[in-house]
């Protein structure tokens, strides 16, 4: 369940002020209200700046990508349990999961970031896109609620309004709780420049890229022309002379990150 939390902020629309109610379902579904992404005035994500942000509409009613609304998410985690969100994580997820060393700063208010900053290996976003895939369970044991997940994985609010239809059709499919709904029935988070982990219940699939190429789409376009139909229910013959050249292929393998001027 997503609790019936509900907490004020003022609205400065239309020059008058009024008191703005924001339920904890509008931060995950990113309708808190703002025609504008709100910035921090300090260089430096406040909560205080999220709710001073002038709030146009009425929240929970338009779809508007907002970083500083999930900073304010991990800055209630923070309020409810005393730990920052990278602290309350650890023991519930990250080390079940067996991800090592999480590194997620935090601000000058003592909140993890939230909406950004999280440091993983590529190997650690593609346990936690497994993690939704199997409905929560890790090993045995039930990590996340069933219900939970299968809740932040659906389209809970339409996002096809002008603007994300120029960015690629994978951003205008729906938005969850935190998550981004996509073409061929699956669901994915992303984060800066590239980096994404989709998960594809349909093909029993999770793909996790680190990238800098912040062409997003592109890399969606590349998974569903030349991934999406390789994946088969049934298994692939054994074939060791491949497998060895896969092996090789993976131990060569190098990055070669563009040259900044």
């Amino acid at each position: 369940m997503v609790p019936d939390l509900t907490f004020s902020g003022t609205g400065l629309a239309s020059h008058k002020v009024e008191m703005i109610f924001l339920k904890v379902r509008d931060l995950l579904t990113m309708t808190c209200g703002h025609d504008t992404e709100a910035k921090s005035a300090r260089g430096a994500p406040s909560v205080k700046d999220f709710l001073a942000h002038p709030v146009p509409h009425k929240p929970g009613t338009h779809f508007l990508y907002n970083t500083l609304g999930s900073y304010t998410l991990s800055a209630i985690v923070t309020k409810a349990t005393g730990q920052t969100s990278l602290e309350f994580l650890k023991p519930r997820l990250f080390e079940p999961l067996g991800i090592e060393n999480p590194e997620w700063p935090s601000s000058p208010e003592g909140n993890s970031l939230g909406g950004y900053g999280l440091n993983l290996c590529t190997e650690d976003i593609a346990k936690f896109g497994q993690l939704y895939l199997q409905k929560g369970r890790w090993n045995g044991k039930q990590l996340l609620a069933e219900n939970w997940v299968e809740r932040a994985a659906r389209k809970q609010v339409p996002n096809d309004q002008e603007g994300h239809s120029k960015i690629g059709i994978d951003w205008v499919q729906g938005y969850g709780f935190q998550f981004w709904r996509c073409t061929h029935n699956a669901f994915r988070g992303d984060g800066a420049n590239g980096q994404l982990c989709v998960v594809i219940p349909e093909k029993d699939a999770v793909i996790a890229i680190t990238a800098d190429t912040n062409k997003f789409q592109d890399e969606m376009n590349a998974i569903w022309d030349n991934l999406y139909p390789a994946f088969h229910s049934e298994a692939l013959p054994e074939n060791p002379e491949e497998v060895e050249k896969l092996k090789q292929s993976l131990v060569t393998l190098a990055a070669h990150p563009a040259k900044k001027n």
